[in-house]
């Protein structure tokens, strides 16, 4: 039993993902959070702050080192943060020498965020491509039925008739936009050190910090710990998207609600009335669009981010932003399955 949907025992069957729920467990964070201290010390052994043979035992240590859980989880619950204790740990794994080298002018927030952010490149990567499947789906209605006719409703109330053309244009529209938006999204390293000033590195810091985005292949971009608009704008985005699914999914249960100008396949039974097939996937492409509209009010409170570093903030969008990813993978999962499973729209 948990307290999420998305990873409970059967209701992570209706909005779960099996694809995209492992960038978000403790191991993948923990990986991008290695990857980070490894590319740090290889970009300032390449700038010669560091010794590079103490690179060498910290990218080593790195490869094949696997935390105490038990306690990562209660020092967070002392630091607030996992990162302290995981350093502690990993100085432990590299050895007295190469130690003093690691995590060098970095901070926590620098090790958390830009492991997110080698997650989210990844995930956005897979959401471009089910962008592209749910289209493809769209095109081939329109190819099948495109000419068929539909009535046309406006305010609820049936207007004038159109075309399913015109309907899938609709459809279809915002999520092309979405798809480019995808694909030219930027993913940025975060690197600024205890207040944002990479002040033990001096004069090199932005060489560094631009070596370290190289390595890990992230954007370069100047710290961003304090104002939060990379992560409003990829939930914003996921919002978005999760919307417009949600549009489709109204109108495909508004459609079967009368039944005449459509047909689907794969409809859920009711345990009181046999003969229902209930358009489930068309209804909870509504509900995820709208958990994830409320959840973006919260990431939006999370740009209240005070002075140099939020703790409450930060810790919101621990709270919402894995809640917004997972609510949108399932949007895309099932709407691509809903398109695939009409097998008549319109009137011929």
């Amino acid at each position: 039993m948990t307290a999420s949907p998305f990873d409970h025992p059967f209701l992570s069957g209706l909005v779960g993902d099996d694809e995209i729920a492992p960038y978000f467990s403790a191991e993948a964070d923990l990986r991008g959070m290695l990857s980070f201290e490894a590319a740090l010390a290889k970009a300032e052994a390449d700038h010669a702050v560091i010794p590079a043979e103490a690179a060498r035992q910290i990218a080593a240590a790195c490869t094949g080192f696997s935390p105490d859980l038990a306690s990562l989880r209660a020092a967070t619950a002392r630091d607030g943060v996992v990162v302290p204790d995981f350093i502690k740990q990993l100085r432990a794994a590299v050895g007295e020498e190469a130690a003093k080298n690691l995590h060098l002018g970095a901070t926590s927030q620098d090790v958390l965020d830009t492991s997110l952010m080698i997650r989210l490149k990844a995930v956005v990567f897979l959401f471009a491509g089910r962008l592209s499947a749910v289209i493809a789906g769209l095109d081939g209605l329109d190819g099948r039925f495109g000419g068929n006719r539909l009535m046309g409703h406006t305010r609820m109330q049936a207007a004038i008739p159109i075309t399913v053309a015109d309907r899938l244009a609709a459809w279809r529209a915002p999520l092309t936009t979405y798809r480019d938006r995808l694909t030219e999204q930027n993913f940025p390293v975060q690197f600024g050190g205890a207040a944002g000033t990479l002040d033990k590195l001096g004069p090199q810091a932005t060489a560094i910090r631009a070596s370290l985005a190289q390595e890990l292949g992230l954007t370069d971009m100047s710290q961003w710990q304090s104002t939060r608009l990379v992560i409003a704008d990829i939930s914003g985005l996921f919002a978005s998207i999760s919307g417009s699914l949600g549009k489709i999914g109204q109108d495909i249960a508004l459609l079967a609600q009368v039944g005449r100008e459509i047909e689907i396949s794969g409809g859920g039974t009711s345990s009181a009335m046999a003969h229902k097939q209930n358009p489930v996937a068309a209804e909870v492409l509504v509900s995820l669009a709208r958990f994830n509209a409320t959840a973006l009010s919260g990431i939006h409170q999370s740009l209240v981010h005070e002075q140099e570093r939020s703790g409450a903030a930060w810790t919101l969008e621990w709270l919402l932003l894995p809640q917004m990813a997972m609510a949108t993978a399932a949007s895309l999962r099932l709407a691509k399955e809903l398109v695939g499973n009409i097998r008549r729209l319109g009137i011929a």
